[in-house]
């Protein structure tokens, strides 16, 4: 009789922590996400983690971003992490790399197609995080580098950030020396404006 009773708060127990495990945001970028040259607790997905334990039920962030990450190299890195962390919703942020070397927009706009499909398939939820390149790389490529993902996210239909440094990137103020990179005091806003997009697929 003990024994059965003890097989049975043990199922029980299985059965909490199942129940209390956090749904996954897993953020897919580059050093835009992946807090270059600031402390990493001071990150946008650091203290996205950090808002999302605060749910309930609680959720959390999985920063796979690395600096320099490239489209075509979050393409090749995606399955692995799909497989690892079956996240509810992916934050794809990636294009800035491509952008500043100049990668020809239809391969970009492949790469970010191929991995947006790759989630849908695994039934995860997407926001795109669109970029902003520099005036001196010229109106042509610029405009074509913001229809992408706004093309993507029509055509996918899924949730858009359009410009992951809006309110930022031109105040000096909050950008590093580079003027490519947020200062710590900047990230909150960042990650303001991914939350008022990412918000409503948190269910």
């Amino acid at each position: 009789m003990r024994r059965r009773l003890w097989w049975l708060v043990f199922l029980c127990g299985i059965g909490s922590a199942q129940a209390a495990a956090p749904k996954t945001v897993l953020v897919l970028g580059d050093s835009l996400s992946a807090a270059h040259n600031i402390p990493v607790e001071s990150g946008w997905v650091q203290l996205l983690d950090t808002r999302l334990d605060q749910m309930v039920p609680k959720w959390r962030a999985i920063n796979a971003s690395i600096s320099g990450e490239t489209s075509l190299s979050g393409r090749n890195r995606l399955p692995a992490l799909l497989a690892k962390y079956r996240p509810t919703v992916l934050v794809l942020e990636l294009g800035a790399n491509d952008g500043l070397r100049g990668l020809p927009l239809p391969a970009l706009r492949d790469n970010l197609d191929v991995m947006i499909r790759a989630a849908q398939q695994a039934k995860v939820r997407v926001l795109l995080v669109g970029i902003e390149l520099p005036v001196n790389y010229g109106p042509r490529y610029r405009d074509g580098l913001r229809a992408v993902y706004g093309e993507l996210a029509r055509s996918r239909q899924v949730a858009l950030v359009p410009f992951l440094l809006e309110g930022v990137a031109l105040d000096p103020a909050l950008m590093q020396a580079d003027g490519l990179h947020p200062v710590a005091a900047a990230e909150p806003r960042v990650l303001q404006t991914v939350w008022t997009v990412l918000q409503p697929l948190l269910h």
